[in-house]
Order: C-alpha cells, then structure tokens, then sequence
C-alpha cells in the first residue's frame, strides 16, 4: 500500500485543483488566472515578478502572458519599483476584491466538500504529516545538493 502514496500525493492536488476550475469557469478565470491572483493576495501586494513565479511554480517569463491578461482586466497593475528601475511590483487592484472574494468562497467549499467526513482531529493529523513528508523531501534535496557540490 506504502508504494502508492506517492503517486496519490502527486494525483490529489491535479483533482484538488480540477474541481476548483470547473466551479470557478462561470467566472472567466484559468487555472493559471486564479492562482496568480489567489498567491498575490496570499504573499501581499508589491510582490516581484520573479517571486510570484517562484510561489507558484512556474518560470517568470511565462508568468508575463498572465500577468498581461490580469492588467488588461484591470485586476492587477504595474508599478516601478522604487529599488530597482527594472523591477516591476505587482499589486491588486480594486477591481479585484470581489472577484477574488468569490475565489475564497468557492475553494472554501470545495476545500470543505473534499475533507468531508473527517473530524477537525484527523485533518490536524493529516495536515502534521504532510508537514513531515515535504520536511523529510526538503532534507532530501539539501543532501543531494551537497551531495553533487561535493
């Protein structure tokens, strides 16, 4: 049973975020979309783009397409960065609370809906244990990073 944790670690957020697509598509948004917004609102506004990148898992440039679309809808701006002139911060805009209002409520839901059955008790448990496995795959990659610097 142990051997196919991995490939259930791997599958669920694929599902996860599936499910949350298809309730948020009756708004316009991507997956890529909504989790640009949702991660800018999480880290807070002024992030660089580089970072919001990083957060998200992806390669800056093919975060610019994205980010274009979101300011052409007037749900994010642009500005300079006042430490560096060829930085660009990234900060919501108005426009963008009520969506990303109705983007909390929904993943709320499905969040709810896919942990249904469980007590508060094992989600505590789960959640402890997830901590310890990225923990331990952390560690992993520290050892292979010093393994090949070796």
């Amino acid at each position: 049973m142990a051997q196919h944790i991995g490939f259930k670690l791997a599958r669920l957020p694929r599902l996860w975020r599936a499910v949350i697509d298809e309730r948020l598509a009756p708004l316009g948004l991507t997956q890529t979309r909504w989790v640009t917004l949702w991660n800018l609102r999480n880290m807070g506004g002024g992030q660089a783009q580089c970072d919001l990148a990083r957060a998200i898992g992806v390669e800056a440039p093919s975060l610019v397409r994205t980010l274009d679309q979101l300011a052409e809808q007037n749900l994010i701006e642009r500005r300079p960065c006042a430490e560096d002139r060829r930085t660009k911060r990234l900060h919501l805009t108005n426009d963008a609370t009520p969506l990303l209002e109705e983007i909390e409520k929904i993943v709320n839901e499905v969040r709810d809906e896919m942990l249904g059955g469980f007590t508060s008790d094992e989600i505590d448990t789960f959640e402890s244990m997830l901590d310890r496995i990225e923990k331990n795959g952390l560690e992993l990659q520290r050892q292979s990073e010093q393994a090949k610097a070796s």
